[in-house]
């Protein structure tokens, strides 16, 4: 299966889009039901997320196991940036100084 650019990133915002949705779901559970043990936290996160699981898959829906997967990790990608920026900063150790001041006598 071949997808778009456009298609992945409407893939990812909607897995995005779900996730937000059990973590808030989970939160007022979790505040509705007044939970307060980490045993019954968990079993409470659990269960939300079956159930935002069975509801995606009763629809339809692409399971967020899945959606394509980018090329390059967030990581990958934010140490190219690093080494990018490092670069940028690095001045040669070769090149001649940019010197506009008339040469000191």
């Amino acid at each position: 299966m071949v997808v778009s650019k456009q298609e992945t990133s409407t893939l990812a915002s909607t897995s995005k889009r779900a996730n937000i949705f059990r973590a808030s779901q989970t939160s007022q559970k979790l505040a509705r039901d007044q939970v307060k043990e980490k045993d019954e936290a968990n079993a409470t996160h659990y269960q939300v997320g079956h159930e935002v699981r069975t509801t995606i898959e009763r629809l339809g829906g692409i399971m967020p196991e899945n959606l394509p997967t980018p090329e390059k990790s967030i990581q990958q990608l934010q140490r190219e940036e690093q080494k990018q920026l490092e670069h940028r900063r690095q001045p040669s150790l070769f090149d001649e100084p940019a010197n506009d001041d008339p040469p000191k006598v």
